[in-house]
């Protein structure tokens, strides 16, 4: 017989905080390897300042699915091109330590042994469907850890002002553009 929820005990206080520090530990010591095992380059991929090779497939899998009812279906691959001109362009501009934990970021979604257990992606990002893309960013958003409720707040932020600031997305919002001076 399997136990009713009213029956399992709940997580107190304490087991939350626990179980976010034992999370932020692990993410962090991750990252850390990752770092210093030459998984993730601290190089900037090809005309890029910020963005790796690393975090390219990654972001050339999520921000459509970002995207999706924002541009038409004919212009998705000219809007993401331009969203990773921008995000880079603005990455360049962070200082140094929130460049960082920016790379920290995508270290941890583009790393295998992270990557599936926290985004249930297991395979790599080029082969994900727009579907498990999906369930990944919901999963993020509803999560009950804060660090990935964290992590799917500034990865929307940085897609969304990223995609936002570009004068080919004022349309579909109805922005007619800054004021000329």
């Amino acid at each position: 017989m399997s136990p009713d929820l009213t029956d399992t005990p709940a997580l107190s206080r304490r087991g939350l905080l626990q179980l976010s520090l034992g999370a932020s530990v692990f993410l962090a010591t991750v990252g850390l390897g990752a770092s210093l095992s030459g998984c993730s380059s601290s190089q900037p991929a090809d005309g890029l300042k910020a963005l790796r090779d690393s975090d390219l497939a990654f972001l050339r899998a999520v921000i459509p699915v970002m995207l999706d009812g924002a541009v038409t279906a004919g212009t998705t691959q000219a809007a993401t091109d331009a969203t990773l001109q921008s995000l880079d362009r603005g990455l360049a501009h962070l200082s140094a330590a929130m460049l960082k934990l920016t790379h920290q970021l995508f270290d941890v979604l583009t790393l295998g042994v992270t990557r599936g257990p926290l985004t249930g992606i297991w395979g790599g990002w080029e082969n994900a469907s727009a579907d498990d893309i999906q369930q990944f960013l919901t999963r993020w958003e509803n999560s009950s850890l804060s660090l990935l409720r964290q992590g799917h707040s500034s990865l929307l932020q940085m897609v969304m002002m990223a995609w936002y600031s570009r004068p080919e997305a004022w349309a579909h919002c109805g922005y007619p553009g800054p004021p000329t001076v």
